[in-house]
């Protein structure tokens, strides 16, 4: 194996040790996990909050047992992925060994560690954007027709795994425009590739406009009860600690795209990184929105400053260059990583403040961070459930309805009674099973209000059967109702309650 391979290959190891090493065991899978593990139970070509591919995934790891091992593992793997594409890059732009060793240590010591950790879209979507600026480049360089084609195919599928790669081509169509690689649309090929893309893309547009464009109420939703409480400030400054301990190196490249000769063909970078963050400001878009940017950049400033560094008494600054990422990463590991108890940060709460992460999307400060919050509660909650499930399941049929996605996904994960838990939030809104009868309804909500009172008369016995108890978790106080002996259908109702939230 070559020196540069091997290096290469200890890298993607490392990458992997940590992510299963940066959590601690009393934290469990985080709320979103649970709901894009659950798409595997419904493949459809589209869903109300996220395209398809996440689902493609959630089946693959069904397939592998379901396990945390494998549900932590596809994370990771996009992330070391992310890695290897920028070593191609460097490649591709005539690096040093030493450019190949800075990015790759930047970008293994950075915010994509906690990025990595959850099985969401963000790995997949960060790892596309970086895919697709590789062939871009290849483009450039060699002008070949296969990179065009390449591109499209890349693009297309990496809408199918997050709308938000759609800002790439916002920001970058413009950029090309003011350069002179404006040619490019000269390019027939260029259309071709524009039409694979959107014939990749077509299964989810039909998807979309035969459930009356989903994805825009999402987005509208998103604004009013997120993006709303995003500050301007926060996200800018966010963009300087995601890939801190190689921010100056982000710097450098794109000093490089206007004034090195031999980057001169690669300045639109420059230009699309401008307009691109320009247009995630302007929509107060959340602050990772923007990381699938930074890899290729750090690949850019990478090759300038090995460059830079490659002779004389400069020489010897690479050493203090190549520390850098590991030593500003130590004290960000104690702060930005779910490998302290709860119990620790909360007793603890003026260094995680420091940095913002006890600010939750309400736009306040909490115990713990958000997301680490939203990583606790689910077992108990499920475990109480499918004790309260067991009993009356022998009386007939039982509805388990939740408030929220987290709930109703946790449920069905950790249940070992193959219970189907659904709720009228998120994908569940379309996944109840109304081919049953239900006798039985457990009803787990956010807060007690008048649950008792409003749901008890329509069945025989109804109680309060348990709580979620965690100081620490996101959903503590949680409330597990119990009814038994339904009096009437309930599924007229349920249809009625589908056809009111649908219609908002």
């Amino acid at each position: 194996m070559k020196k540069d391979r091997l290096i290469l290959f200890l890298f993607i190891v490392a990458k992997f040790i940590l992510q299963y090493s940066l959590i601690n065991p009393e934290y469990e899978l985080q709320r979103d996990e649970y709901l894009h593990l659950d798409q595997a139970n419904h493949l459809a070509w589209g869903y109300l909050s996220v395209p398809p591919v996440s689902s493609w995934i959630a089946f693959l790891i069904k397939v592998l047992g379901n396990s945390e091992f494998w549900v932590k593992f596809f994370p990771a793997l996009f992330g070391a992925l992310t890695m290897v594409v920028v070593w191609r890059t460097i490649e591709a732009l005539k690096g040093s060994l030493f450019a190949l060793v800075l990015a790759s240590s930047g970008l293994l010591f950075s915010t994509l560690l906690r990025l990595n950790m959850l099985f969401q879209p963000n790995s997949l979507d960060i790892f596309f954007w970086t895919l697709f600026f590789y062939i871009l480049i290849q483009y450039v360089n060699t002008e070949k027709i296969k990179w065009l084609y390449w591109g499209g195919l890349v693009f297309g599928i990496g809408i199918l795994s997050k709308y938000n790669i759609a800002f790439l081509a916002l920001g970058f169509v413009p950029a090309l425009l003011m350069t002179k690689q404006r040619k490019v649309f000269a390019n027939p090929h260029l259309y071709g590739a524009a039409l694979l893309a959107f014939i990749i893309i077509l299964p989810n547009l039909l998807w979309q406009y035969n459930n009356g464009f989903p994805v825009i109420h999402h987005m509208k939703e998103l604004a009013e009860t997120q993006l709303v409480n995003v500050s301007r400030f926060d996200f800018f400054k966010s963009q300087l600690l995601f890939f801190i301990g190689v921010t100056f190196v982000i710097l450098f490249g794109f000093y490089a795209l206007l004034f090195y000769k031999p980057f001169e063909k690669f300045s639109f970078f420059f230009w699309g990184y401008v307009i691109t963050i320009g247009l995630f400001v302007f929509f107060k878009a959340k602050n990772y929105y923007a990381i699938g940017l930074y890899p290729i950049y750090i690949g850019f400033g990478s090759v300038y400053l090995g460059y830079l560094l490659k002779s004389g008494w400069k020489r010897f600054l690479k050493p203090v260059c190549l520390l850098h990422p590991l030593i500003l990463f130590i004290p960000i590991y104690n702060v930005a990583f779910p490998n302290k108890s709860p119990e620790f940060i909360a007793s603890h709460p003026e260094v995680y403040s420091k940095f913002g992460d006890l600010r939750w999307e309400d736009g306040k400060d909490h115990s713990l961070p958000q997301d680490f919050a939203d990583m606790l509660g689910w077992k108990e909650l499920a475990q109480k459930v499918d004790h309260e499930y067991a009993g009356l399941s022998k009386t007939g049929n039982t509805l388990v309805l939740c408030d929220n996605y987290g709930q109703a996904g946790a449920i069905n994960y950790y249940s070992t009674k193959g219970i189907k838990a659904v709720s009228f939030n998120a994908d569940y809104i379309n996944w109840f099973d109304l081919s049953k009868k239900y006798k039985n309804l457990i009803r787990v909500k956010d807060r007690p209000e008048d649950e008792l009172q409003k749901t008890g008369s329509f069945f025989e016995h109804s109680k309060v059967a348990g709580f979620v108890t965690n100081k620490y978790a996101r959903e503590k106080g949680t409330v597990i109702f119990s009814f038994e002996g339904g009096k009437i259908d309930i599924r007229k109702r349920l249809q009625d309650e589908m056809i009111k939230v649908k219609s908002r």
